[in-house]
């Protein structure tokens, strides 16, 4: 399963080259049958408006890859704070208090291994699969009200000028709007190395936290885990190309996204043949079919908040 990491041009190569198209005007269907996730398109569309940010992400991937070989470690405990910022017109997208806290709970849970389904990650990952022991803590809620029928992903929901809400000290805080982003979209992130203007999750209403069983099969709050693996710097486990590379050493080669809940051992189709880790967070599975991270990944995690990290300022 070891992959051979990109050198800094292929990794500048590899994010200045992705899909152009942005899905931010694409409102009018709001069903989601299936998950899709706008963090690479959007990063393709800040890498377009500012070309310093695929310098400021080599940065980070070569500071990322030395503290990996040198096996750098926090000085402590890594906690977030946590702001949730909910912008609402109907009842429904007013999400509760209550609904908030389960998103918090459940990725403590996710981050630290404790989520009941971790068990059943197959034998032949359980040696690999990691408790990234980080926790979240939820600081403050802001809601406002909106006329908006939805936000799309060109982050004005961000913008309190615009009709959103400004993010709450970004440079040690998570920030994360709930809020009825449209066209089929469970949510997106912003990679370390964007603007702290712009810095977050965003997660449509309808599938923050333990939702309503109409929210199924995304109602067990797994989108905010898989976003939040992105805004830690984890890329989709299928590196965004055919039997890509997600910068991981630990996770098997995928032919693409995965979808439902296949049933394990899946087989894939890049060689030499192995089964593909569709358990993981950074597929695009159900709720239901993800339910583990890797050392790998958790190495990767690691140096953003160690001294000089990208996200240093959280909790160290």
């Amino acid at each position: 399963m070891k992959k051979i990491l990109l050198t800094a041009t292929a990794f500048l190569m590899l994010f200045s080259c992705q899909n152009d198209q942005t899905e931010s005007t694409a409102l009018a269907a709001n069903a989601t049958a299936r998950r899709s996730c706008a963090s690479q398109d959007v990063l393709a569309e800040q890498m377009k408006a500012d070309p310093t940010l695929a310098l400021r992400m080599n940065q980070i991937e070569a500071f990322t890859q030395k503290a990996m070989l040198t096996n750098r470690l926090v000085a402590g405990k890594i906690v977030i704070p946590v702001v949730v910022n909910v912008l609402y017109r109907t009842a429904a997208e007013n999400i509760s208090d209550a609904q908030i806290q389960s998103q918090i709970d459940v990725l403590n849970k996710d981050f630290t291994a404790s989520n009941p389904d971790f068990a059943s990650t197959p034998a032949e990952f359980a040696g690999v699969a990691a408790n990234v022991d980080i926790t979240f803590e939820l600081k403050q809620i802001i809601r406002k009200s909106t006329t908006k029928t939805s936000w799309g992903t060109n982050d004005v929901m961000k913008n309190a000028k615009r009709g959103g809400i400004n993010p709450t000290s970004p440079s040690n805080t998570l920030n994360m709007w709930a809020c009825t982003i449209g066209g089929g979209i469970l949510g997106y992130a912003q990679f370390p190395g964007g603007s702290l203007a712009t810095d977050g999750v965003v997660i449509d209403s309808n599938y923050f936290g333990l939702s309503s069983a109409a929210s199924a099969p995304y109602n067990l709050g797994r989108t905010a885990t898989h976003e939040v693996g992105h805004w830690m710097n984890l890329r989709h486990i299928w590196g965004d190309a055919s039997c890509g590379n997600d910068l991981v050493s630990d996770t098997p080669v995928h032919k693409t996204s995965n979808f439902g809940v296949p049933v394990y051992p899946y087989v894939s189709t890049c060689l030499p043949a192995h089964n593909e880790m569709t358990m993981n967070y950074m597929d695009y599975t159900d709720d239901r079919g993800m339910y583990m991270f890797t050392n790998g990944q958790k190495s990767r995690i690691t140096p953003l908040f160690v001294t000089g990290g990208a996200r240093a300022g959280f909790g160290i």
